[in-house]
């Protein structure tokens, strides 16, 4: 039996309740795993990396593999708390905790002091109802007050191109706005790890340019703040906010060809390669040492690789492994626009839809009943008080308004 035959045939007696072989028995009581895997193997090598197949936490906990207190940056995207099951093998939100343990362990001791922990975790729904849970926050604390982490700063990673899900409650019947963001913990050992937001600089915005050319007075805001004359000093960038806005439209990739061309099961949860470079380049210098313990695709080793980080990537299926050679094996050059050439992504302000007195009445009971999909037409005021006429929506999205006698076109 192949390792990954042994994992998938694991797996099914874990689910349906029936006990493992005396191995897997024996593994899973010693805490190494709560799905027990063979001995990890070493599945690839590039000039700064490799790339192990196998379960992560027996590399984690070898020190001939990695050396305790050695690891600069963990940065990864665990398999999300979520109600349905995937492929990758992702744990139930009302267990992942328990889950989570042993590798909370395991990364502490591999961590330098002045090292860093990045996790990108998404959100999940409560089964049957239109509300979340808590999971990721209960892991963030759990972190912190049982294996003294400290909570560096939290990172929102806004996806432009998310669709609106989960389509019960938000296009349906229309009770919740599409979840668009994922929170990212960066977390570290000690109140200092290393860091420097130079590193990870954005353009000024058209606003700041302006006011760069125009000139600023100093003076004390409503607000309380106290704007001195250094605000207007050009400083050649804007500090970044802890928003990232990375669209996730990765479709024409090496690797996704690559995959093609091979007959390979693409994985289906990867993140943008523009995610791990930021905290590779605020974190981390050139000869760091770099883990990702559920590395998917090994986006993280390619951004590594391309960074000249030392780094390890720990996959538990043969077929994603697989999938991730293409990442060395094809040499072309990275796109930093991940497919999309936006250059800035835009929120819009609430209130520039907002109907004034014409809003039908919210359901008592909260959209609990499932109710017909209607039309909706009716004069809307924008905030500066120009009054839009005609506008309609059908199944959800503005088709055109005529605004003063004019056309205007405006999208949902």
């Amino acid at each position: 039996m192949t390792q990954q035959a042994h994992v998938k045939a694991t797996r099914e007696k874990i689910k349906i309740g029936l006990p493992s072989n005396s191995e897997a028995e024996s593994a899973q009581s010693s805490g190494a795993s709560d799905t027990p895997f063979y001995t990890p193997e070493l599945a690839f090598s590039a000039q700064n990396g490799k790339i192990f197949c196998g379960d992560s936490l027996q590399v984690l906990n070898n020190p001939d593999i990695v050396k305790p207190g050695s690891v600069n940056l963990i940065m990864t995207s665990p398999p999300f708390g979520l109600v349905r099951q995937k492929e990758y093998g992702n744990v139930d939100a009302d267990k992942y905790l328990e889950w989570f343990r042993p590798f909370a362990k395991a990364f502490s001791n591999v961590l330098a002091d002045n090292g860093s922990l990045v996790i990108d975790i998404g959100g999940a729904w409560i089964p049957g109802q239109p509300t979340r849970s808590l999971y990721h926050y209960e892991l963030l604390i759990m972190l912190c007050r049982e294996y003294q982490f400290h909570l560096a700063q939290e990172f929102y990673w806004w996806n432009p191109s998310k669709l609106p899900t989960p389509a019960e409650w938000v296009t349906v019947r229309r009770i919740r706005v599409k979840d668009a963001v994922n929170c990212i913990w960066w977390l570290s050992k000690t109140p200092w790890p290393k860091a420097s937001n130079t590193r990870v600089l954005q353009p000024y915005s058209e606003a700041m340019l302006e006011l760069l050319r125009n000139g600023y007075k100093a003076k004390l805001r409503p607000s309380g703040h106290d704007i001195s004359t250094k605000f207007s000093t050009d400083n050649g960038a804007a500090i970044p906010p802890n928003v990232l806005a990375i669209p996730n439209t990765e479709s024409n990739s090496a690797y996704l060809r690559y995959c093609a061309e091979h007959n390979l099961k693409t994985h289906p949860a990867r993140y943008p390669a523009l995610l791990p470079e930021y905290f590779l380049r605020m974190l981390t210098d050139p000869g760091d040492s770099i883990i990702d313990p559920f590395a998917g695709s090994c986006i993280t080793g390619e951004v590594a690789e391309r960074l000249n980080r030392n780094w390890i990537c720990v996959e538990i299926l043969e077929d994603y492994v697989e999938g991730a050679k293409a990442r060395f094996a094809v040499v072309e050059k990275a796109d930093p626009t991940n497919g999309n050439s936006e250059k800035f992504y835009k929120l819009a302000r609430p209130g520039l839809l907002w109907n004034g007195d014409f809003d039908e009445p919210l359901s008592q009971e909260g959209g609990k009943t499932r109710l017909a999909k209607p039309n909706v037409t009716a004069n809307r005021t924008q905030a500066n008080g120009t009054e839009i006429n005609n506008y309609k929506t059908t199944r959800g999205k503005v088709v055109k308004t005529e605004m003063n006698g004019g056309v205007q076109e405006l999208l949902w």
